[in-house]
């Protein structure tokens, strides 16, 4: 059984297993429903574009996906988590339907009514998004503040300021330049092809240069690494601005998705879902060792796991509760104390057959 606990210990063991308990619960309920056709994994092609229940997950997760990467970083880097990048989106959001309607429109049903080109707009949103990374990595690196209450400035005001930038009023942009963030490319869900390239870019980052090593190294013992000559204020601020970029990107696919920038709602609670992500990934909340591929696992697992509740006919006030018990099952069985438990026992039992063996 070598094999085995080889793939166990693997990192991504616990984040593929949850998945897998997920689509085992989904392929039971569809037997049991009498539908051995396993409608959870049918893939359609309709109307030029694919539709099912894994391309739904897809790309209603590519949001969370999205936030997931940056908060991977900010929590690996600073011990801490960015609890703003929900506001910060609707913020990137609202800042990019402003500039492209002007301020005091509601409506842009056309392209001559706009008052900027669409990618000024979008650069626009991503880049404020970045300066709030900034702002908020100054306070932690610099400042030394807590990073939830750092970035609990933010949380608060991100929506606030988004509802300035629109004259506190819905501003819709239809046109399907614009929707194509949140539409489809041929026959994919644009932001599922988005969060895509995100991953991609950062995973090439991060391996042709030696920036992951320096968040861990960061993460693991500041002081230290200040000793061995590394600029951890620098690479703390680096990684909330990711974070701030990110979560812009994230901002800009959601705004798209509905055509207009809806400041109450665009990003509402999905930072609980990327730190879950981030936990769900096997990463540890104190900072340290970080698995990227991990967290966009732990942050499609969750989505799964609402497309679930809604198929199994739970309501939609109802499905957080089912929500939060399964994400708690799954976080127990990663927490630290599980895993030295049951290293405990596997040590005993090892230890107990070497002493029968030599008697």
């Amino acid at each position: 059984m070598n094999w085995l606990k080889r793939i166990v210990k693997k990192p991504l063991f616990l984040p593929l297993f949850s998945v897998f308990l997920v689509l085992i619960i989904n392929v039971v309920y569809d037997a049991v429903q009498g539908n051995f056709a396993l409608e959870f994994f049918r893939i359609e092609l309709k109307e030029g574009a694919l539709y099912g229940r894994i391309i739904d997950i897809l790309n209603r997760g590519s949001e969370a996906a999205i936030l997931a990467i940056g908060m991977t970083l900010a929590v690996s880097s600073s011990a801490g988590t960015d609890i703003s990048v929900g506001s910060v989106m609707s913020l990137s959001g609202s800042l990019c339907c402003m500039l492209l309607a002007g301020f005091g429109v509601t409506h842009v049903r056309e392209v001559s009514d706009l008052r900027m080109p669409i990618f000024v707009g979008v650069i626009a949103g991503i880049g404020v998004a970045g300066l709030c990374g900034l702002f908020n990595g100054f306070l932690v690196a610099k400042m030394k503040i807590q990073p939830m209450v750092a970035t609990l400035i933010f949380f608060t005001a991100g929506r606030a300021i988004g509802l300035l930038l629109t004259n506190n009023k819905m501003v819709y942009i239809h046109l399907e330049q614009f929707k194509v963030f949140g539409g489809k490319l041929w026959i994919f869900p644009t932001p599922t092809v988005i969060a895509a390239l995100c991953v991609a870019v950062m995973a090439v980052i991060l391996r042709i240069t030696s920036l992951g090593t320096y968040i861990q190294s960061v993460g693991i013992n500041p002081r230290a690494s200040r000793i061995a000559g590394i600029n951890s204020v620098a690479i703390i601020m680096l990684c909330y601005i990711i974070c701030g970029l990110f979560a812009g990107v994230a901002g800009i696919v959601a705004t798209s998705r509905i055509y207009s920038a809806d400041s109450n709602n665009i990003g509402l609670n999905l930072e609980l879902d990327a730190i879950l992500a981030v936990a769900l990934g096997g990463n540890s909340l104190g900072g340290g060792r970080f698995n990227l591929a991990g967290s966009i696992i732990g942050a499609y697992t969750i989505q799964a796991i609402t497309t679930t509740m809604y198929a199994l006919g739970v309501a939609k006030a109802q499905a957080p509760v089912y929500k939060a018990i399964i994400v708690l099952l799954i976080v127990v069985v990663q927490s630290p104390v599980v895993k030295a438990y049951f290293a405990r026992r596997r040590a005993q039992k090892e230890g107990a057959l070497a002493f029968a063996g030599r008697g």
